[in-house]
């Protein structure tokens, strides 16, 4: 038989990014034992291989911290059943972002609350960049300037900063190029 307090449990992490262009290192998970990550959409739910191996590999006593929310699930019935998933395993699941802590006595009312508004709120933010998405897609086709190859358009990088050392605003550089400001930011500081 063995002594529960001579068991030493595991500190795991989760991180994902949505594209393979994305960076990892922003979500600072120290001090884990092991990190889970991967770069693609969590619009799949369950279709992500490194979230599956780390259901799998959790045990009784681990704690699994993610840097937020919307790093683990895209809408709230995921997220629920994620964390309901590690909780019956005896894993608790911590939100670094939100400073939110599920134990798997699943006592703290607050907590499970706060869990479903910030999913809701999560989900409902993601459909509506999806909206917005879609009606900047419908626009440029109307403009004649949207062409779908099933592949990311390149973008002249250096033309980019040229324009910045000619002291073009980032909005200006964004309509120049047609591409976004997001866009024109991640070139600039990368």
């Amino acid at each position: 038989m063995t002594n529960r307090a001579t068991i030493i449990m595991a500190t795991l992490g989760y991180r994902r990014v949505s594209t393979t262009d994305q960076h990892l290192d922003r979500q600072d998970l120290q001090d884990c034992e092991r990190i889970f990550e991967e770069k693609l959409s969590g619009a799949g739910g369950y279709e992500r291989p490194a979230l599956n191996d780390l259901l799998s590999y959790a045990r009784d006593g681990d704690t699994v911290l993610v840097w937020s929310i919307d790093r683990l699930a895209r809408d709230l019935r995921d997220l629920q059943d994620i964390v309901s998933q590690l909780n019956e395993k005896g894993v608790t699941v911590q939100f670094l972002t939100e400073r939110l802590t599920f134990d798997p006595q699943g006592n703290d009312a607050l907590a499970k609350l706060q869990l479903q508004m910030m999913g809701a709120f999560a989900e409902f933010e993601r459909n509506i960049i999806k909206k917005r998405q879609l009606e900047g897609i419908e626009k440029a086709k109307e403009r004649g300037v949207y062409a779908n190859h099933g592949r990311k358009p390149t973008i002249d990088r250096d033309k980019v900063k040229r324009l910045r050392e000619d002291g073009l605003s980032t909005y200006k550089i964004a309509a120049q190029m047609g591409i976004s400001r997001m866009s024109v930011h991640r070139i600039l500081n990368g």
